[in-house]
């Protein structure tokens, strides 16, 4: 399935690291960026993670939530999160939901037959609970373009 700009987001309750839930649903009326990454403690995800932190202020302005998701589990997100000082909420992913109502699943990641992992994809979604922004990654390698996301929130 492939989201398009416009459509509703796919609603999900997912745990933080610290065992709560963040239902995406109960933050209609503000703007979310969803930023969805393969493996937490790789060299591209962290790098990713670690810019949409030093740009938070600027989505906080725009009264954006930030939330990065992966299928990593519950503890090792939020290890991840301390270790790189992301002030943003980290979601698990564990039962792959998400990653599936997204359309974004990357079966058999890194060669481990059976392992499903995330995409890395970035999402908008405006106070109303619709795509205002969509993009996914042609290759896990690659980082969006910070700017381009950050003028979408502020169009949101």
């Amino acid at each position: 399935m492939s989201l398009t700009v416009g459509s509703l987001a796919p609603d999900f309750t997912l745990f933080s690291g610290k065992g709560q839930t963040v239902t995406l649903s109960d933050l209609r009326g503000q703007r979310v960026v969803l930023v969805f990454f393969p493996a937490a403690f790789t060299g591209v995800c962290t790098k990713e993670m670690c810019s949409f932190q030093s740009a938070l202020a600027q989505f906080n302005d725009l009264n954006a939530t930030v939330l990065g998701i992966s299928v990593d589990g519950v503890f090792a997100n939020q290890a991840f999160r301390d270790q790189n000082g992301l002030e943003f909420t980290v979601l698990s992913d564990f039962q792959r939901e998400a990653v599936t109502a997204y359309g974004i699943a990357v079966e058999n990641f890194a060669g481990f037959t059976g392992y499903t992992a995330a995409n890395r994809a970035v999402f908008v979604i405006d106070g109303q609970g619709k795509l205002a922004y969509v993009w996914v990654a042609p290759s896990l390698g690659q980082e969006p373009d910070y700017s381009e996301v950050q003028a979408a929130v502020a169009l949101a």
